[in-house]
């Protein structure tokens, strides 16, 4: 029997269950209340930034209440805590934005589009200038009753999320990674164990999508580089990767933003170890802004 930690919401719940299945499904699921899911009003920046919806959960692994963790992979912060080890990237689902109500073409002059992502409103920004945005929070089902409630014009969610949930046909329009570039790991789960527990280690290196874990890898050594360039800015920055395993080798484009989206710079790193690779990137990006430039 396995024990798997993972939040309640209904997607928390299907990629729980999707890692269970994949384990042999003698599984039990041990939920937890997160930071974030106690608080569904305040930005996320204000409450702690990337790791609010995961910081509890690798708690009760590394306290005994579970063997393992399952994750969006978005949500973890760059740096896995001592005692931990992401044991398996299993296949990765769609990475892509949508948006929900409307394309962004159809949008009106002046159209408010719910986002809590500064990473989403920067890039949407810098496409569409005119557009104002709104606070969005919440699971998804939360998310897209808001678009109605508060009479937002469009909102974004992931596609994932969508297609997990069984509400793909929700989405009016994918966004092309060329207009939204996704959240690094979006799309992705990960699944993590204590770093002693070689049984649990073993099963898990079972149901790893290596292609998956190497991409994944990339863009978080990224977001680990540019935090290490920008101490203490966490989830503020607009920024964005997404990786492509090509035989040995691992392609990453990636971008960082200023908030309102004026600045966008795009940078593509490739190599075959996904550490550097995703460090080269982020590399070349802070150092292609122009002096005096504020992202965060």
């Amino acid at each position: 029997m396995v024990r798997i930690a993972t939040r309640a919401s209904a997607l928390a719940r299907w990629q729980a269950e999707r890692v269970a299945a994949l384990l042999g499904g003698d599984a039990e699921l041990v939920f937890v209340t997160t930071e974030g899911d106690r608080d569904q009003t305040s930005e996320l920046h204000a409450i702690g930034g990337r790791g609010v919806f995961t910081r509890e959960v690798q708690r009760a692994v590394l306290d005994g209440r579970a063997d393992v963790a399952v994750h969006s992979a978005k949500d973890l912060e760059s740096k896995t805590p001592d005692g931990l080890v992401i044991g398996a990237v299993p296949e990765r689902a769609d990475p892509r934005d949508a948006l929900v109500g409307s394309t962004l073409a159809a949008l009106p002059e002046g159209a408010r589009v719910g986002s809590g992502s500064v990473r989403r409103r920067a890039q949407l920004a810098h496409s569409r200038p005119d557009l104002e945005f709104g606070p969005l929070r919440g699971n998804i089902g939360t998310r897209l009753a808001r678009r109605v409630e508060v009479g937002y014009d469009a909102v974004v969610v992931a596609v994932a999320a969508l297609e997990r949930l069984g509400l793909a046909a929700e989405a009016t329009e994918v966004l092309d990674p060329a207009v939204m570039l996704p959240q690094a790991a979006q799309g992705a789960l990960a699944v993590e164990c204590r770093i002693d527990d070689e049984r649990t280690r073993e099963r898990l290196g079972a149901i790893d999508d290596a292609v998956a874990h190497r991409a994944v890898a990339t863009e978080r050594a990224f977001l680990a580089a540019l935090a290490g360039s920008e101490p203490g800015s966490g989830c503020n920055i607009p920024c964005g990767a997404l990786a492509v395993a090509d035989g040995p080798s691992v392609v990453v484009e990636a971008l960082i933003a200023s908030a309102d989206g004026r600045t966008l710079l795009r940078a593509r790193a490739s190599g075959t170890d996904p550490a550097t690779t995703g460090a080269a990137v982020a590399s070349e990006l802070v150092e292609a802004l122009p002096a005096g430039t504020v992202i965060a």
